[in-house]
């Protein structure tokens, strides 16, 4: 593709697609957009239905005499409110950086620029998730007996404690998880715990633990999978020496509904509405020319909400919190 010339910024979807095939591998860690999957809306700012608490589990009278009419449900969706807002970051490539990088890897430059471009994105988007999951302001937490990371004392039990937290799941929506979340932290800790050794011996004989894979995980706790929050940020200050920090927080484990397609009365822990009017994806790559400083802007956008799924009334006061009911949080997890 040719290079943007004054005016106008260019779509580069080729761009996009080249980055994510990286973003996406294991090492990078980013899980948010599977815990709250894109809900593509053509609106910005909108309500959406949300089903009644009262209309999913109640056993009603399905009895009919003859010639007289069925039973039917009476109830009415209630509403649950978002608004989009635009997120994006801009990387120049220089006249100079570029021809330097030509030297080394032709035709890598843009890629490399796009790249920076959006992990600052997904970055600032996998934080703003894991910040209103793995928080006791929006679910209350049930504190584990014995800490994961107490690897040698066979009273830390990641394997009971799940068990106990389904069955709790269970009650509280009358669903079964679809994930557990935990971060690379509490994944490296679970490997190590003697009481998860002395099952998996028995069970996985042979089982290399430490390279113990999360499907394999994922089986050992009952779940259908095990999502591994392993992206990392810089928590201090501009100027300041480098604090490595995990994104989602190891001292909380979670048991989550994750919704799934565009069906967004389906019960889940939250969804991402994603305005495609404006980044029909999420997000999307634009290329284009600033003269002034001699390089060509690569920039990385969306506009999106990332909300836990919720009705609300018109004071705004909280009718159906979904989301609640849809995730069971542990806390206690790391010492």
């Amino acid at each position: 593709m040719s290079r943007a010339t004054k005016g106008s910024a260019i779509y580069r979807p080729d761009l996009g697609a080249a980055v994510m095939e990286f973003l996406e591998g294991p090492a990078v860690g980013y899980i948010g957009l599977e815990v709250m999957p894109i809900f593509r809306t053509s609106k910005n700012s909108s309500s959406y239905p949300v089903i009644p608490k009262e209309a999913l589990l109640k056993i009603h009278d399905t009895s009919r005499a003859p010639r007289a009419a069925y039973n039917r449900g009476d109830w009415k969706y209630e509403r649950g409110t978002f608004t989009t807002s635009e997120q994006g970051w801009e990387e120049p490539l220089d006249d100079v950086e570029k021809a330097l990088f030509d030297q080394e890897a032709p035709g890598e430059a843009a890629r490399i620029a796009t790249l920076r471009a959006y992990n600052h994105i997904m970055r600032a988007q996998e934080k703003r998730i894991a910040d209103a999951l793995f928080n006791e302001t929006n679910f209350t937490a049930s504190a584990v007996s014995n800490e994961w990371d107490k690897y040698s004392s066979t009273s830390a039990d990641p394997i009971g404690d799940v068990a106990d937290g389904k069955v709790a799941f269970r009650a509280q929506c009358g669903m079964m998880p679809d994930a557990l979340v935990i971060s690379y932290t509490t994944y490296e800790d679970i490997k190590r715990c003697a009481s998860v050794k002395d099952v998996l011996k028995y069970t996985y004989p042979g089982i290399d633990i430490g390279n113990m894979s999360s499907a394999v995980m994922a089986t050992m706790f009952g779940v259908p999978r095990v999502l591994i929050g392993g992206a990392i940020y810089d928590s201090a200050g501009i100027g300041q020496d480098a604090s490595i920090s995990n994104i989602w927080d190891y001292e909380y484990a979670a048991l989550i509904k994750i919704g799934s397609g565009q069906d967004i009365t389906a019960p889940c822990v939250g969804r991402t509405f994603l305005w495609i009017e404006d980044s029909a994806q999420n997000p999307i790559v634009e290329e284009y020319r600033d003269e002034s400083i001699r390089s060509d802007i690569y920039r990385v956008r969306h506009h999106v909400s990332e909300e836990l799924i919720k009705s609300v009334n018109t004071s705004g006061t909280t009718v159906s919190n979904v989301s609640a009911a849809c995730m069971y949080l542990m806390d206690n997890i790391h010492t």
